[in-house]
């Protein structure tokens, strides 16, 4: 198998991962939060999260420390994709149904074109491109809209507005982690990420006063079960996926899983959650996801250029480490 088939089919699974994972992930915060307060749960688990893969890195992967300058970018993306992204829609799920969750945060694609048409010899989107852009922001005007088609329920704007904020912070995020020239090894710059963004979440858990509203002994069993699955597939696979991906794919093509994510999240949400699914929702959906395949589809060359035999030879993702199992040191 050549290099470049090898690398195709590493991308492929690591979106697999993130499609289905993630999508789930929603219920599950849902779940975690119903006895455990918000931040300090995201928090937790990113902080458990990232030093397991930091001893697994270091000790088992032989990866280098980073240095000075790896931990402050690698900390800048951790608080903008957990902290400001994570840490918004779990506490957005306290009013907002986690299928919905997933259905405003599919913005995000949208966020990134338009950033990256912002930025300086950034490109304009045109044609198919713009015009999902609009249908992708009227979607979300529709669905946090007071009227519904088949019934009475509005969306809490408060809770909306926190998961916009999260896409934007999110997209920033992912934008920069994308360029910035971090040197350490991917498997420890996932696990420095985690670790900033896990201790900036429990430091604002923290700050709002959830420490007082903890309560140890009214965590339920579906709760903690909720925080491992989080803990396991949501940030040792999921993010790790992730994180690789920055490397090796355009932003915009990386931040595809938020329209699969809702189809995923809003089914499980009714299927396990009862949660309500109605005529708005569904339409809502529809215009969102519309948008955001024609933005995907009018996009040209989605593979980073600086990727390269090394990208394809290191185990870069918990996912692929069993077929990788040679450590970096061995092969540098």
């Amino acid at each position: 198998m050549n290099a470049t088939t090898s690398l195709r089919i590493k991308i492929i699974a690591a979106f697999v991962a993130i499609y289905i994972i993630w999508g789930s992930t929603y219920l599950a915060i849902r779940f975690a939060i119903e006895t455990i307060p918000p931040l300090l749960m995201a928090g937790g688990r990113f902080l458990i999260a990232g030093t397991l893969l930091f001893l697994w890195a270091r000790f088992r992967g032989g990866a280098a420390l980073p240095t000075f300058s790896d931990v402050k970018k690698s900390s800048l993306v951790g608080a903008l994709l957990l902290l400001g992204g994570n840490g918004m829609v779990v506490l957005a799920e306290q009013s907002v149904p986690s299928g919905l969750t997933a259905l405003i945060i599919a913005t995000e694609p949208l966020m990134i074109v338009t950033l990256e048409w912002m930025r300086r010899g950034g490109t304009r989107p045109v044609g198919k491109v713009a015009f999902g852009l609009l249908l992708g922001f009227a979607g979300v005007v529709f669905l946090i809209g007071p009227t519904n088609l088949s019934g009475s329920m509005n969306v809490d704007a408060l809770g909306a507005t926190m998961l916009m904020v999260a896409s934007l912070s999110w997209a920033i995020g992912s934008l920069y982690a994308s360029k910035a020239h971090i040197q350490t090894a991917p498997l420890m710059t996932a696990s420095v990420q985690m670790l900033a963004g896990g201790a900036l979440l429990f430091i604002a858990g923290a700050a709002t006063g959830e420490l007082g509203r903890l309560d140890i002994s009214a965590i339920t069993t579906t709760s903690m079960l909720s925080v491992l699955y989080l803990i396991a597939f949501g940030s040792l696979v999921g993010f790790t996926c992730y994180s690789w991906m920055l490397k090796v794919v355009k932003p915009s093509l990386a931040s595809t899983y938020a329209y699969v994510n809702p189809v995923v999240a809003v089914f499980l949400g009714w299927l396990i959650a009862g949660e309500l699914f109605t005529g708005q929702t569904i339409i809502a959906a529809i215009v969102i996801l519309t948008g955001v395949v024609l933005i995907l589809s009018d996009r040209k060359g989605n593979q980073q250029t600086q990727t390269t035999t090394r990208l394809v030879a290191e185990p870069d993702t918990v996912c692929e480490m069993e077929a990788v199992p040679i450590s970096i040191e061995e092969k540098r």
